[in-house]
């Protein structure tokens, strides 16, 4: 146990506002926020067991798409997708809460958990990706614009559109985002050691997982 104590992160700070090359090097350490918030930790909870929190991103370069992502995208091609400032309305947040009920554990209060009530109080650059099919939203995915990094705070989407991998084809519309933009990395969040619902990340060519001493190291890309 006295091991694991000195080996637990659990950090946070609040911050009104983040350069863009900041913002780059907080993500690089492993830090992540919501909202005003900034945090990293690298162990947690997770199905009644301590796992290891392991922080991904895509370095670009490296990115590909897989034959089951081409799908994907092939799939969604009726989708609007718009990238703009972040607009939160009545039917947005409806979408959030219908998306909430899929979880069975660690079920999000409000979607004012990942972005700030007031975009203007939002330490960076933060952006939301709509999804539309006509005048249905199906998803939004909201992220953030370093200097050379893209950063996904967090997506939801309509559960009657399961069998579209809406999950996967936002992180995807988002990548292409970014290398359009020409940044270098996409940071999508983080994943568990062992087996968890977060596998699904582990599945883009040019992916990388922090080690907790500065270092990232390519991940196996998992089928």
């Amino acid at each position: 146990m006295e091991d694991l104590a000195s080996f637990y992160i659990n950090e946070e700070f609040v911050r009104t506002s983040v350069s863009s090359a900041e913002h780059d090097r907080l993500l690089a350490d492993g830090w992540r926020h919501f909202g005003r918030q900034f945090f990293r930790y690298n162990l947690a909870l997770h199905e009644d067991e301590i796992r290891l929190v392991i922080p991904l991103r895509i370095r670009l370069s490296g990115f590909r798409l897989a034959q089951s992502q081409e799908r994907i995208l092939r799939k969604n091609s009726d989708i609007e997708v718009k990238v703009g400032p972040v607009k939160l309305t009545d039917d947005i947040l409806d979408l959030f809460d219908r998306h909430k009920q899929r979880f069975k554990q660690h079920t999000p209060e409000s979607i004012f958990t990942f972005i700030a009530e007031r975009p203007e109080d939002e330490p960076c650059a933060t952006f939301q990706q709509t999804l539309r099919i006509g005048e249905r939203i199906v998803g939004v995915g909201f992220f953030d614009i370093g200097k050379r990094s893209v950063s996904a705070i967090y997506t939801a989407f309509d559960p009657d559109e399961t069998r579209r991998s809406l999950g996967v084809f936002t992180i995807l519309k988002e990548i292409e985002f970014a290398a359009e933009k020409g940044m270098k990395f996409y940071y999508l969040g983080y994943s568990y050691s062992g087996r968890s619902f977060y596998d699904y990340k582990k599945r883009f060519h040019g992916t990388e997982a922090f080690e907790w001493n500065s270092v990232w190291s390519p991940v196996p890309r998992e089928v």
